[in-house]
């Protein structure tokens, strides 16, 4: 790997967050503890994050892992039987959270990343069920018949989609949206929005490496979760970045200025409250 060319393609970016959940779990106030980050990482995640800017990475993520695991855990206590993780990337949460044991996880990605988890976590004991699937998402034949045998027993799944949705175009996004909502009559759905000025910012830190690899970000829609409304999904419970980055204690640098700067002009204190937001959507009716 060359600085040049720290990503090869759109597979080491999960070994970039990988890494970034490894150096969390290090820490003394870790937001939660993963123990199988850093071998799932390996030496590729760690040169990736020592070559890359960290930008946000370096306290974003922790807090939207954390994020991500109490809503799941409050989906799965409120009864919730299949979790479907698609482009789950190196995510270890069957390994580490308190799940119980006749919850089925199934977890999606390509052959590549599904080959290294099975090598990496082949012995270990997860707390319920997991199945693996190899499959790229934007295949769109091979998620149907995904979506078709997992949302035809009629159980109540929870999808999550954490870190992908930023990879895709609007009209991807939406024809995710429209699947799921076709396939899944008793499922809910986990995911995040960025706002654009997130992404233009991105962009600017990454663009061009991220380009290289194929793995663009692309989708921040200025509607933010409403765009998912005309796909027959509502927000349901929905979390701030910034105010749970907030209450966890794990805010950016001088973001209590960041804050204050905020309140001081009209409307821009929702806007940066905003900027990126996690929700379980839930279905509705479509227009």
């Amino acid at each position: 790997m060359s600085a040049d060319a720290p990503l090869g393609d759109v597979s080491d970016t999960a070994r970039w967050v990988a890494y970034f959940r490894a150096l969390e779990s290090d820490r003394p106030d870790a937001l939660f503890h993963d123990p199988h980050a850093r071998r799932l990482a390996g030496d590729r995640g760690r040169a990736i994050v020592e070559t890359l800017p960290k930008g946000p990475l370096s306290w974003s993520l922790a807090v939207r892992t954390r994020v991500f695991d109490d809503l799941i855990l409050d989906a799965v206590q409120g009864g919730v039987r299949v979790v479907l993780n698609l482009a789950a990337g190196l995510d270890a949460r069957p390994y580490r959270l308190s799940l119980p044991v006749n919850l089925r996880w199934i977890e999606v990605d390509l052959p590549g990343i599904i080959r290294l988890k099975n090598e990496v976590l082949g012995t270990q004991q997860a707390a319920c069920s997991v199945e693996r699937v190899s499959l790229d998402i934007a295949d769109q034949r091979a998620r149907k018949d995904l979506f078709v045998r997992v949302g035809g027993e009629g159980t109540p799944v929870l999808v999550v989609t954490e870190g992908l949705l930023v990879y895709l175009d609007a009209e991807g996004v939406a024809s995710l949206a429209d699947d799921l909502h076709r396939h899944f009559p008793s499922g809910s759905w986990l995911l995040e929005t960025v706002a654009p000025d997130i992404l233009a910012r991105q962009r600017r830190l990454w663009g061009e490496k991220l380009r290289a690899a194929g793995a663009d970000h692309k989708f921040a829609p200025s509607e933010g979760l409403e765009f998912f409304r005309p796909h027959g999904w509502a927000p349901g419970s929905t979390r701030s970045l910034m105010d749970e980055a907030r209450r966890l204690r794990r805010e950016m640098p001088l973001g209590w200025l960041m804050r204050f700067v905020s309140s001081l002009v009209p409307g821009r204190d929702e806007k940066f409250r905003k900027a990126v937001v996690y929700g379980v959507m839930e279905r509705c009716s479509l227009p």
